[in-house]
C-alpha cells in the first residue's frame, strides 16, 4: 500500500510538473491578445489635428481599450497616401490608444471633439475593437449612426464587422470578417447578409473586408470609388501592393486544430524567439504594422519596444506613439529596424542583439516577413500566420 501510494504521489507530481512545463512554453499563446490599457499619466502635448477644408475626410474609429493594429493603421497610412483626406483617428476618450502590449497611440480627436468641431465624414472606417459581439460601445455606435449619411462610405474592417452590424447599417446588405471568427461573430447578428470568399463585401457605399490583410482590399476599393483608378493605383504603387488589380477573390479558410496543434508545437519545440522593434521619428505606419502585426503571430516569447530616446515618436503621418516598457533592449534575440538610419547609434542599442533591417522600398511589407518566417519555422508554419492574416 505505501508503495502504491509513493508511485502515485511521484506520477500526480510528475504530471503537475509536465503540466506546468507545458503552461508555461505556451504562455506566448495563452497571452495573445490579452493586453491591459494604457495605466500611466496622460499629460501629453495634444496637439489639435490639421483641418484642410478642400479635401475631404475620414473617420477612423478607435477604441481605447484594444484596437487590432493593421486594422487601423493601414487604412490611415493608404488614406493619407492619397494627399486628397483629411484622416483622423478618433477615440472615446482623451487617453492612448493600445494596439499592443506596451505600445499605444494617441488618437486625434476624441467623439466629443468631432462633434464639437462639426466634421462631416465622407468616410468612416471601423476596425476590429475590443468587443466582437452584440455588447458594443453606445456611445460609440451612436457616433458611427450619427455620422452616416447617404453620401458617406462606411468600411468595416476584419471583425469590425461586429461593429458594423449592430450599428443596423448592414441590415439586408452583405457583410463579411475574419474567416477564423466568421460563424462567431455570425452568431451575434443576423439581420446581416453575411458572406465568405470575398477580400471586400461591397453593397453602394457600405463595405466589409475578410480578416487583417484585407484591410488594404478594402481602403484601397473605397479610394478607387471616392477618386478614380488613377488615384488608386498610385496609392498602390506606393505600398509595392503585389497584385494588378485589387485582388476580391478570396479563400476564406479558418484556422483549424491541426493549425493550432503547429502553433503548440513551434512554441514547444522550436527556437522561440524574444522579438523587439526600434520606434523611430518619422517610421511608416504601413510598414510598422505590416512587420509588427505578422511576426506577432509567430507568438514570440516576448516582443518589446524600444527608442534611441525618450518614450514617444511621431510617425510619417503625425501619430504619436508610446512605449510603456523599459528603453533597454537587453535580452532581446532579434530588434528590428525599419529605418536604418544612424547606424552608430542603432549597433550601440546592444551589441550581442541580432538587427533585423528593411529594405522595403520595392516590396510588399507582408511578404517579405512571410519569406523570412518561411526559412525560420518553415512552410507549415507560415501557412499558418497566413491564415491568422487571413492573407491569399
Amino acid at each position: 500500500m505505501k508503495k502504491f501510494k509513493k508511485v502515485l504521489i511521484i506520477s500526480i507530481s510528475t504530471i503537475i510538473v509536465v503540466c506546468g512545463g507545458i503552461v508555461l512554453f505556451l504562455q506566448p499563446v495563452i497571452a495573445f491578445g490579452q493586453f491591459s490599457p494604457y495605466a500611466g499619466d496622460n499629460r501629453f502635448e495634444w496637439k489639435k489635428p490639421l483641418y484642410d477644408a478642400t479635401k475631404k475626410t475620414v473617420f477612423i474609429i478607435a477604441d481605447n481599450k484594444v484596437t487590432e493594429m493593421f486594422d487601423m493603421l493601414a487604412p490611415y497610412y493608404i488614406f493619407n497616401a492619397t494627399g486628397k483626406l483629411n484622416v483622423y483617428i478618433v477615440a472615446k476618450e482623451k487617453a492612448p490608444v493600445l494596439i499592443r502590449k506596451d505600445l499605444f497611440i494617441l488618437p486625434q480627436l476624441t467623439l466629443k471633439e468631432a462633434d464639437s468641431l462639426k466634421l462631416v465624414a465622407e468616410v468612416i472606417v471601423i476596425p476590429a475593437l475590443s468587443k466582437r459581439d452584440e455588447k458594443q460601445d453606445p456611445d460609440i455606435i451612436s457616433f458611427i449612426k450619427n455620422h452616416f449619411t447617404p453620401a458617406t462610405k462606411l468600411l468595416a474592417v476584419c471583425d469590425g464587422a461586429a461593429t458594423a452590424a449592430a450599428t443596423g447599417l448592414f441590415d439586408g446588405k452583405p457583410i463579411t470578417c475574419h474567416a477564423s471568427d466568421f460563424k462567431m461573430v455570425k452568431s451575434h447578428f443576423s439581420k446581416p447578409e453575411w458572406v465568405q470568399d470575398v477580400s471586400v463585401a461591397h453593397s453602394g457605399n457600405l463595405y466589409s473586408t475578410a480578416g487583417v490583410s484585407n484591410a488594404v482590399e478594402g481602403s484601397l476599393m473605397v479610394i478607387n470609388d471616392l477618386f478614380g483608378d488613377q488615384s488608386m493605383r498610385e496609392v498602390a504603387a506606393n505600398i509595392h501592393y503585389p497584385h494588378p488589380e485589387i485582388l476580391t477573390g478570396h479563400q476564406s479558410i479558418a484556422i483549424t486544430f491541426g493549425n493550432e496543434f503547429t502553433i503548440a508545437t513551434k512554441v514547444i519545440i522550436q527556437q522561440n524567439r524574444k522579438l523587439g522593434m526600434l520606434l523611430q521619428e518619422g517610421m511608416n505606419e504601413f510598414q510598422m504594422v505590416s512587420v509588427l502585426d505578422t511576426y506577432v503571430r509567430t507568438f514570440p516569447k516576448s516582443f518589446k519596444f524600444f527608442t534611441l530616446a525618450g518614450s514617444t515618436v511621431q510617425t510619417k503621418y503625425g501619430l504619436t506613439l508610446i512605449h510603456t516598457d523599459d528603453n533597454d533592449p537587453k535580452n532581446v534575440d532579434e530588434l528590428h529596424i525599419l529605418m536604418p538610419g544612424d547606424h552608430a547609434s542603432v549597433n550601440s542599442l546592444n551589441g550581442d542583439t541580432k538587427i533585423i533591417r528593411y529594405d522595403l522600398k520595392n516590396q510588399y511589407p507582408i511578404d517579405v516577413c512571410l519569406a523570412r518566417i518561411n526559412e525560420l519555422y518553415g512552410e507549415k508554419f507560415k501557412t499558418v500566420v497566413k491564415l491568422m492574416l487571413d492573407y491569399n
